[in-house]
C-alpha cells in the first residue's frame, strides 16, 4: 500500500483496517477499525480532510476526494468527505466532498458530488449520479442520472446493508 503524507499530515489508519498494496491514501485520512480499501482505490486527503468509519469498504477503482477552501469558488473552508459506520462502496464510485451515513450502499460506478448528503440506511443504485448538494433521505433506494428517489428499502434491503459489510470484513481477514 502506498500510504503518503501531505502538507505535514499523514493518513491514520486503526490496526484492524485492510488497505490493498495498489491502493494509495494520502493526506489527512483516517480510517476506521475493521475497515477495508480494495485494489487501486485513490483517497486524497490533500486539500480538506477524510473520515472513514467502522467495518467500511471501499471497492476495487475508486476514488475519494475533497474540496479546497476558496471564498471565491467554493463554501468557507471547503468540504471534507466523510463517510459512516457499515457502508459498502462499490467498484469505481467517485464520491467527492460529501457526507455519506451509516449502513448505506453506494452502487458501482455511482457518483457523489459535493456538498451531498446520504443519511443512514440508503441504496444508491449502480451508476447513479447525485448532484452538488441533494439529500438523499433515510430508508430509500435512488437511482438515475440526477439519482431521485425510487421507493422505501424492503426489510430484506435494510437486513442487507450491514450483512454486506461484515462479509468485507470477513473478506479482509483473509487478505
Amino acid at each position: 500500500m502506498t500510504i503518503r503524507t501531505f502538507d505535514g499530515k499523514t493518513p491514520k489508519l486503526n490496526d484492524s483496517a485492510y488497505v490493498d498494496e495498489s491502493a494509495v491514501v494520502i493526506g489527512d485520512v483516517e480510517i476506521g477499525a475493521d475497515s477495508s480499501v480494495w485494489p487501486c482505490t485513490v483517497i486524497r486527503g490533500d486539500v480538506n480532510y477524510i473520515r472513514i468509519g467502522e467495518r467500511t469498504n471501499v471497492q476495487d477503482g475508486s476514488v475519494l476526494h475533497v474540496v479546497h477552501a476558496s471564498p471565491e469558488y467554493t463554501r468557507e473552508g471547503g468540504a471534507a468527505l466523510v463517510i459512516g459506520d457499515d457502508v459498502t462502496v462499490g467498484h469505481k464510485a467517485i464520491l467527492h466532498a460529501c457526507t455519506i451515513g451509516n449502513r448505506c450502499l453506494i452502487g458501482m460506478g455511482a457518483i457523489v458530488m459535493d456538498y451531498s448528503v446520504v443519511e443512514d440506511d440508503v441504496i444508491i443504485a449502480a451508476g447513479s449520479i447525485v448532484p452538488p448538494g441533494k439529500t438523499l433521505e433515510s430508508g430509500h433506494l435512488y437511482l438515475g442520472n440526477p439519482a431521485k428517489k425510487k421507493r422505501p428499502l424492503t426489510d430484506k434491503e435494510r437486513e442487507f446493508l450491514p450483512y454486506s459489510a461484515q462479509n468485507y470484513v470477513k473478506l479482509s481477514k483473509k487478505f
